[in-house]
């Protein structure tokens, strides 16, 4: 009897990449990571994350990425471009980019590093807030796909049950983790740190038009504690802190369930008033 085919997870299938003849990835947009216009940005920064993952000249593990959405990707395939521009004694800087019908859609810019054991601490430390497994999981019938690849426990500041326009802070904090689990990595974990709706929705609650226009993840985390954090949750916080002439930013923090901030994130969001 044969063993049955292990399947993929369908984020790794999401990030899945070939090898081409002159060096280049050729890439596929998912149907699993649709949002209502094109694919969930967070999976595209972590499909750009890794061809660098990827690459044979990679030097240590991912230290930032900053990813600028020049324009929407088109369902179908992708070519990304990911070359080291420079190479330090301990650090790498790579340029990426994703074309389309031979026009650039995508470009990032990403540094990885060799990590040394040294004296550390986290200023900013993981919120009060209950434990993941004493909140209960919720299902959202959100208006796209991507929502349901994740397993989602709000602590506060939830999507606005009426949307009125009245004014509310914007932070959000949820206990979250792929569905179905799956270990955690520099890929997935780049994708949560995009797992937030726009603040705008949360501050005015009004459903307006909005998208990133370029977000940065600096990976605070290396491979051990990575490999320590496993299938477990991880805690997201973010707010805005400035709306104004069509853009405001937003500012995230993904700590692990034994309080270890993994990662801090800023992003520029379009919106239309």
């Amino acid at each position: 009897m044969t063993s049955p085919v292990p399947t993929l997870h369908p984020f790794d299938q999401a990030i899945a990449l070939e090898l081409q003849p002159d060096g280049h990835w050729l890439g596929h947009t998912s149907p699993a990571y649709a949002n209502m216009v094109g694919p969930y940005g967070g999976i595209t920064a972590a499909q750009m994350l890794n061809a660098v993952l990827l690459h044979p000249k990679r030097l240590g593990d991912p230290l930032a990425l900053t990813v600028n959405y020049a324009a929407g990707v088109a369902d179908g395939p992708f070519v990304l471009q990911a070359r080291p521009a420079r190479t330090n004694r301990s650090t790498q800087h790579w340029v990426i980019e994703l074309l389309q019908d031979g026009q650039s859609v995508i470009t990032a810019t990403a540094i990885t590093a060799q990590r040394r054991d040294t004296w550390g601490v986290d200023d900013e430390p993981m919120p009060a807030c209950p434990a993941a497994a004493d909140v209960p999981s919720l299902r959202v019938a959100a208006p796209v796909v991507w929502f349901d690849r994740y397993e989602t426990k709000p602590i506060t500041g939830p999507l606005p049950v009426t949307w009125d326009g009245s004014s509310q802070n914007s932070l959000s904090q949820l206990w979250v983790r792929d569905q179905p689990a799956r270990p955690l990595d520099f890929a997935s974990l780049t994708a949560l740190a995009d797992i937030f709706f726009p603040r705008v929705w949360r501050r005015r609650a009004t459903h307006v038009p909005a998208g990133t226009v370029s977000m940065t993840v600096y990976f605070h985390a290396g491979a051990a504690q990575l490999a320590a954090t496993g299938t477990g949750f991880v805690m997201a916080q973010a707010r805005a802190q400035a709306f104004r002439n069509g853009f405001f930013d937003q500012t995230a923090q993904l700590w692990n369930e034994a309080g270890e901030m993994l990662v801090t994130s800023h992003q520029i969001v379009y919106y239309k008033a």
